[in-house]
């Protein structure tokens, strides 16, 4: 036998905004996909109206085109194997419902939600399955005249899966490899309610994957304990032999470790759990983003993967590229993944590094103008080369280089107490004249005259640096001084030294 394409997918559900653990979850769909030459489903399941929030699944899509992952076919991507929003296959559902019941894998069931309550407080743990559809409302026990006369009637029912007991089902996960779970402890799960035509999440997800040729299902480990129920139904449809290949993968965990990663985690200690920003419109409540946050889409990208999945080498860098190519199931963790937040800022930083100048220069003009600076695209580029080595943030570039771009009009009194000498009017004045007569004002030429004429003055090299830097960034941070003032240009570095000394003398 040929061996079979490649195809998975991902598949949402729009109510609300999209964990960045269903982003690991898609970004691993999307690794293993093109590793493998296969396809990559967007598919939405909106099987539960009540839940729907407006605006969710245009949010999601947004999501991943701002992180670069993209997707092959699904909503909003075409292909063959549409309609791809569930609820929009409801006759398709319809008619894999009826081939369970006619093949009696399933039943019909009337109970109403006061039976079943009577039922859960007359016996502990109640659960419906084979010890107890005997005692329960149901095509099982009813006639098939009056099941037949209640569904004329308009009565609402559930389909139910039958599920036979004490058998123990295997399950083949990729990642923690063979699971036995023994089916007693299952219980026949509602598959199909009248009450709104529409399938629950087991059914629909069994039969679209079936039927969108899924070849491999990589999920997150809350559905690990569906999993028996799946394989089951996959036996149930005589689908056994194009069941996809199953991957549970590993939770992802509070920075401290102790439980799932919320929401209130991100809140609590001040990161984003969500890839863009989202409005919730029902609340009115606005969560963070990582892209608002001024996290680079790539830098996101690298920080997820090792969530869960190491490389089995000591690279931690990786571009998209990179990281398909080193992409394995096997080597994703069992255990959860605690997230450390703090390292997703050091991929930031790192990212900003690898950059080049030009990009990160575009990226930071917003900031200039949102401080009402103008100024030459070629001088903002050189800045940014010279300080983006400082920052995890572009947005943290303002804090650390204003001074490039806008000149002093105080100075902070710690430095000029520590800096300002008795003597540093005269001898900045006397600098001032110096600087005015170089005529290379590179770098290298500013530097050769400046230390010649310190020497020649027998000046303290140190007395004199710290007070020029003062004069011209009003503190004492900053890079080297001469690249400062080779920025600065010869006319901006006089006035600047000029303005220091009428303040400070």
């Amino acid at each position: 036998m040929a061996e079979r394409k490649v195809r998975v997918r991902f598949a949402p559900s729009p109510t609300g905004a999209l964990h960045i653990g269903g982003v690991r979850t898609a970004l691993y769909n999307y690794l293993f996909a093109r590793q493998h030459g296969g396809d990559l489903i967007f598919r939405i399941e909106d099987t539960d109206s009540n839940r729907f929030v407006p605006g969710a699944e245009e949010y999601i899509l947004e999501s991943f085109k701002w992180l670069g992952i993209h997707f092959d076919e699904g909503v909003s991507f075409g292909g063959e194997c549409g309609p791809y929003r569930q609820s929009e296959r409801r006759e398709i559902y319809k008619k894999y419902v009826q081939v369970l019941l006619e093949n009696g894998k399933a039943y019909i069931a009337f109970d109403t939600p006061e039976e079943l309550d009577a039922k859960r407080a007359e016996i502990a743990n109640f659960q419906y399955d084979a010890s107890t559809r005997g005692m329960m409302r149901n095509s099982l026990t009813m006639p098939k005249e009056e099941v037949d006369a209640l569904i004329a009637e308009g009565k609402q029912y559930v389909v139910r899966f039958k599920i036979e007991p004490n058998e123990d089902v295997h399950v083949n996960d990729l990642i923690r490899g063979e699971v036995i779970i023994n089916s007693s402890i299952l219980d026949d799960k509602v598959l199909y309610k009248s009450a709104d035509e529409l399938p629950t999440y087991h059914l629909a997800n069994i039969v679209d994957d079936h039927l969108m040729g899924v070849s491999h299902v990589i999920r997150g480990e809350e559905w690990l304990p569906s999993a028996p129920l799946h394989v089951l139904l996959y036996r149930a449809f005589g689908w056994e032999d194009t069941m996809p290949e199953f991957a549970h993968l590993p939770l992802l965990l509070k920075p401290e470790g102790n439980g799932k990663l919320s929401k209130r985690d991100g809140d609590r200690l001040g990161f984003p759990v969500f890839p863009l920003e989202w409005h919730d419109p029902k609340s009115g409540e606005i969560s963070s983003g990582y892209r608002e946050s001024g996290y680079l889409p790539e830098a996101v990208i690298n920080f997820l993967a090792l969530l869960g999945w190491n490389p089995g080498n000591d690279q931690e860098v990786m571009s998209m590229d990179e990281l398909i190519k080193l992409f394995d199931l096997h080597r994703c963790s069992k255990s959860g993944a605690k997230f450390d937040y703090k390292k997703g800022i050091w991929f930031n930083h790192q990212y900003i590094q690898q950059k080049p100048n030009e990009e990160i220069a575009e990226l930071f003009l917003p900031f200039l103008k949102e401080h009402g600076v103008e100024a030459p695209f070629e001088k903002v580029v050189t800045v940014v080369g010279m300080m983006k080595d400082r920052v995890s943030f572009i947005k943290e570039l303002w804090d650390v280089c204003s001074f490039f771009f806008v000149a002093p009009t105080e100075y902070d009194e710690k430095t000029v107490k520590k800096r300002w000498k008795e003597d540093s009017a005269k001898c900045m004045t006397e600098l001032a004249e110096v600087i005015a007569g170089i005529e290379d004002f590179s770098i290298e030429g500013q530097e050769k005259v400046v230390m010649d004429w310190i020497a020649e003055k027998g000046y303290h090299t140190g007395n004199i640096m710290n007070a020029f830097r003062l004069t011209l960034v009003g503190e004492g941070k900053g890079p080297h001084m001469f690249d400062i003032s080779w920025v600065l240009g010869k006319e901006e570095t006089i006035a600047r030294m000029k303005r220091a000394v009428e303040v400070l003398k």
